[in-house]
């Protein structure tokens, strides 16, 4: 059976971000697994009454683990690293504060273990430094592997619109648009998953702490971001032509 492993930092980080990707890949009969670097410890959250005695990262997990059984995902495993948060020093057992070699061998572990056909996580398109620091990871662990490994994102010119929307009239007061999201001409891969979309906003409700970035905005623009997978191909490189509409080393009907 094919294996889809997909690392990323934070709980949510698979449903906000790759989520109608695992359901995809469960239908194609693939096997997924999501590593996830932290609890999300550091984030925010919608009501604080959610918050259980054992604190935010034990209410975050139930949370990943939930939504990641409603997604297909066979197994979750943690790496027990901590939430950075989004800004000041990162203390040691954070995911940014950890040598990275520490966190590059624990997912080569993962690996190792798992053998999976192809590897995911997200490209940090967003700034977020544990995005970014997850990603570094991914791409060491896997250095000199003929394991497929994408990253995904969102394009530059969706979160353009997204900032437009909710700035109003005022974005207009901008010089330019921030650079936000990742260059839509860098993605290599664009696979279709309008059939999900239903499902994909059930498993965002499931992440019940956190507020869903697609919160509030108009249909077709909610349709533009969650119905289409954007990823780069990273290995084997990407040669040009054509974008694919499939993940290389995932087979299915």
């Amino acid at each position: 059976m094919t294996l889809l492993l997909l690392v990323v930092a934070h709980p949510d980080d698979e449903t906000f971000g790759c989520g109608s990707l695992l359901m995809h890949a469960a239908e194609r009969g693939a096997r997924t697994v999501v590593l996830c670097a932290t609890r999300g410890e550091a984030g925010e959250v919608t009501d604080p009454d959610l918050v259980p005695t054992g604190g935010l990262g034990e209410l975050r997990e139930g949370e990943l683990r939930a939504a990641a059984a409603y997604l297909g995902v066979a197994d979750v495993e943690l790496l027990d690293l901590v939430d950075s948060g989004m800004d000041g020093d990162a203390a040691p057992e954070t995911l940014c504060g950890a040598p990275l070699e520490v966190v590059v061998a624990a997912v080569r572990r993962a690996v190792d273990r798992h053998r999976p056909d192809v590897v995911v996580t997200l490209d940090g398109g967003d700034g977020h430094r544990d995005h970014v620091r997850i990603r570094e990871a991914v791409e060491e662990a896997l250095a000199g592997s003929a394991t497929p490994l994408y990253v995904e994102g969102l394009p530059r010119s969706l979160m353009h619109a997204w900032v437009q929307h909710h700035a109003g009239g005022d974005y207009a007061a901008y010089t330019e648009l921030p650079d936000i999201g990742t260059p839509d001409e860098q993605f290599t891969t664009v696979v279709e998953t309008g059939h999900l979309l239903e499902r994909r906003d059930a498993a965002i409700a499931l992440h019940a702490s956190q507020k869903s970035p697609f919160d509030g905005l108009p249909d077709d623009l909610h349709r533009a971001f969650l119905t289409r997978e954007h990823l780069i191909r990273l290995n084997p490189p990407w040669a040009g032509g054509p974008l694919e509409t499939e993940l290389s080393g995932l087979s299915g009907p």
